[in-house]
């Protein structure tokens, strides 16, 4: 599957997954660490936003990321001092009724889905003060939209799981960021989450993971 249908493919699963929510779910916990439902799916508004800001910044000269390397690697979880994070927990109560909250993720969602449609794949954009193909973004995305669906349903185990196509790409990256693969008996979902800390290996994975297992969780942003 291509950088575009992939990115469509996440992304509209995280939007369906979103749209049916019951207004309860919104003030659960999410699997951001110190985030709610509600700001998780605030956050989408704003990812989408940059998508579209980004789709529309024309940039040149070669490219200074790609899909892997425009990741920020960490060994550190977020502290939640980041102004952008403390000004996404209000934008979200602000919201108050929660049908508010997904018609904005749904309007300015499907603007940015479209927009990825319509992008030219060799196209270069400017985002962060670097350059990255259309293609490098969009499959960048691919592993935001899948880490950010696991991160919705966290503590919503009747929903459904992010697809199968974007859990393998995003292993796929974040085998490439750690720079070695994961045993093969680890499931895509299983790397990912243990993969960035979003849930401690059991002790059986920690044998399996041998001298990797020190080296993680890693913390992308």
């Amino acid at each position: 599957m291509d950088h575009v249908s992939l990115f469509s493919r996440s992304w509209a699963a995280l939007r369906v997954a979103v749209a049916g929510l019951r207004d309860e779910d919104f003030t659960r916990p999410s699997g951001c660490r110190g985030w709610l439902v509600r700001d998780l799916v605030c956050h989408l508004v704003i990812d989408a936003q940059d998508v579209l800001i980004t789709l529309a910044t024309p940039a040149e000269g070669e490219p200074t990321r790609d899909a892997v390397t425009y990741w920020e690697v960490s060994g550190t979880p977020p502290s939640g001092d980041d102004p952008l994070d403390a000004l996404t927990v209000r934008l979200a109560a602000a919201y108050e009724d929660p049908r508010l909250l997904k018609f904005h993720l749904d309007d300015v969602g499907s603007a940015a889905g479209r927009a990825a449609l319509l992008a030219d794949p060799a196209r270069r954009v400017g985002t962060r003060d670097e350059v990255l193909t259309v293609a490098g973004y969009l499959s960048a995305y691919v592993m935001e939209w899948t880490l950010h669906h696991l991160d919705l349903i966290a503590y919503l185990p009747e929903q459904e799981e992010p697809p199968e196509e974007g859990l393998a790409r995003s292993r796929e990256m974040l085998e490439r960021i750690v720079g070695q693969p994961f045993p093969s008996s680890f499931r895509d979902l299983d790397a990912l989450l243990v993969g960035t800390g979003r849930r401690a290996p059991t002790e059986a994975e920690r044998c399996e993971l041998g001298d990797l297992a020190v080296r993680l969780p890693l913390h992308l942003g």
